[in-house]
């Protein structure tokens, strides 16, 4: 699975975001879903939630992606 990144600008609100999401493995056959979401231009807020299993990883991805899109529309 590749990382995805979704961006909202909005002039007339003075918005420009980002949102970030990954699968990253760890040094013990774990799974890290990392998310990442700020101002464009800006150093963005990181969160790293460590998952056992590839299978739940891809789950939880799947989730927040559909979560984020309502979003980012």
């Amino acid at each position: 699975m590749t990382a995805i990144m979704l961006t909202r600008i909005d002039i007339q609100r003075n918005m420009a975001r980002f949102y970030g999401l990954d699968i990253q493995p760890t040094l013990f056959s774990e799974r890290s879903l990392v998310r990442e979401c700020g101002g464009i231009g800006r150093p963005g807020t990181v969160r790293v939630e460590t998952l056992r299993a590839r299978g739940t990883a891809d789950v939880a991805y799947c989730q927040v992606v559909g979560e984020a899109s309502k979003c980012y529309r």
